[in-house]
């Protein structure tokens, strides 16, 4: 190459580089030029972005300025209306209190005219019995005073007089009579009313067809014994007597029933837990009937009419309760009688004496459910079904709970009297053991989850049945300390009692 070559080479190598860093400055500059206006364009953007925040939020305070100004109106146009009527009420009563004092002003004047009227009458009928007065006091010749002490002196003398004739008489027949009378309507009434006396007790005796059937009524493991003694709230005794259990309770309508119940499974040959609370049902029922036929036929027998169905029925279970050592349905009927001849002999309300006997007792048969003495339940019991005052008396008197005051309370208290004047009869030990036996089975009952619960083994065992769905395996460990302890503290009792909490689940469905 040659010199003029590399000197063209030089001269083109320089014109490139000057050529090359024009064009880098210029494009830097464009460059330069182009983030300029970038920038301006977001500075404009933001100081648009910040015009447009700043209108909607002097929108937004302008709404909120409108909405509270608005909801300030509205509560002034409230508490405006609040207040008239307000005014309008206070208005009204205004208007009210005026209109009463002119009617209090106008009837203070008329009672002001009244009392000067009543002064003027007062005074004129002074005067008037004055001049009587002294009229009187002229034709006696004597005051009033001395004619009131002898007119006084003379009845008194007179009374006096009579009365102690009338005492002295009364007296001299009472000894005659008396004594006399009454032993012959004593012993008139004993010889045309005597009744049928029935031994009492607590246990009834079944007889069966072989001993193969106590196996039969024992069950399997003994469960089929266990549901009726639930289900009934008795004690089966099964023990060597041949060919015979016995059933043994204090209440005498349950045993009746778990005897007919008992004697049903027997004909019937089946003898299982559902079987048994299905005949036990069946049997309740038939007690229930004869309860309503036997105080039907009390009443046909004594003649006492127009008695509540309710006094019917609880009359009726008297049939099944005894005491004294006698049925009490026979009893009241016996007293019934008795009564009806001694109010014959004294001529008195023969019907009224016979009802009031009847009823004498009716407090017995419902003396577990109430507290307090069989004599003021009868009452209360009669006064609710609307009896009549004398008869309600009459019962609650019959036991000098309360002094007697008609003659049909002394006639019911004295054929009570005479029906249970037998050697023997021990009423406050029989009643204070039933009343023992109750209160056991209240407490039990008192309980939050029981079913029902039975006193057993003569007061020595409660057998309570609870709900499985309230009450679980735990809680029922924990009711059975709790009934224990309350018994504790509410009760005497000799001896101990065992308390048992029966906790038994079920599952029935039916296939169709």
């Amino acid at each position: 190459m040659g010199t003029g070559q590399i000197a063209l080479v030089l001269v083109f190598g320089i014109l490139g580089m000057v050529a090359g860093f024009f064009i880098r400055r210029y494009l830097a500059e464009t460059k330069i030029d182009s983030a300029e206006v970038e920038v301006k364009k977001i500075i404009a953007e933001a100081n648009k972005e910040a015009e447009t925040k700043k209108k909607e939020a002097i929108l937004g305070a302008k709404d909120e300025i409108h909405f509270m100004r608005t909801e300030a109106e509205r509560e002034v146009r409230d508490r405006r209306v609040e207040v008239q009527k307000a005014e309008s009420r206070l208005a009204h009563k205004e208007e009210m209190i005026d209109k009463k004092r002119e009617s209090l002003d106008q009837r203070e004047k008329s009672l002001i005219e009244s009392d000067k009227k009543m002064d003027e009458l007062k005074s004129n009928l002074e005067s008037v019995i004055d001049r009587q007065k002294e009229m009187l006091q002229e034709i006696a010749k004597m005051s009033i005073e001395e004619a009131k002490n002898l007119l006084l002196k003379k009845v008194e003398d007179d009374a006096r007089r009579d009365a102690a004739i009338i005492v002295k008489n009364i007296e001299n027949e009472a000894r005659e009579d008396a004594g006399k009378r009454a032993r012959n309507i004593v012993s008139l009434a004993i010889q045309r009313c005597s009744a049928d006396h029935v031994a009492e007790t607590t246990v009834s005796s079944i007889n069966l067809p072989g001993d193969e059937m106590k196996g039969r009524i024992i069950g399997r493991e003994g469960r089929n014994i266990r549901a009726f003694e639930n289900v009934s709230g008795v004690n089966l005794i099964i023990d060597d007597t041949p060919e015979a259990v016995i059933i043994s309770c204090f209440d005498p309508v349950r045993r009746e029933i778990a005897r007919i119940a008992l004697e049903k499974l027997i004909a019937d040959g089946r003898i299982q837990p559902a079987r048994i609370e299905e005949m036990y049902a069946k049997a309740k029922q038939e007690v229930e009937i004869e309860i309503r036929e036997a105080g039907e036929q009390a009443a046909f027998d004594t003649n006492v009419q127009n008695l509540h169905p309710e006094l019917i029925r609880v009359l009726g279970r008297l049939k099944y309760r005894t005491s004294y050592g006698q049925n009490v349905l026979m009893h009241s009927i016996e007293v019934a009688h008795l009564a009806g001849v001694m109010a014959a002999e004294l001529s008195t309300d023969i019907r009224m004496a016979k009802r009031a006997g009847l009823l004498h007792d009716v407090g017995k048969a419902i003396d577990h459910e109430v507290e307090g003495s069989h004599a003021t339940i009868g009452a209360d019991l009669a006064k609710r079904l609307q009896e009549s005052e004398a008869i309600c008396h009459a019962i609650e008197a019959h036991h000098l709970d309360v002094e007697p005051k008609t003659i049909e309370a002394v006639l019911t208290q004295s054929a009570d009297a005479i029906s249970a004047a037998r050697p023997g009869a021990r009423r406050e030990t029989l009643e204070s053991y039933i009343k023992r036996l109750e209160k056991l089975e209240k407490i039990a009952d008192s309980h939050k989850g029981v079913e029902k619960c039975f006193v057993m083994q003569a007061g020595r065992e409660v057998r309570v049945l609870v709900k499985p769905e309230q009450i679980d395996d735990t809680e029922s460990t924990l009711l059975a300390k709790e009934i224990a302890k309350e018994i504790e503290a509410e009760m005497e009792y000799p001896g101990q009692i065992k308390v048992t909490v029966i906790r038994e689940q079920r599952a029935t469905e039916y296939a169709k």
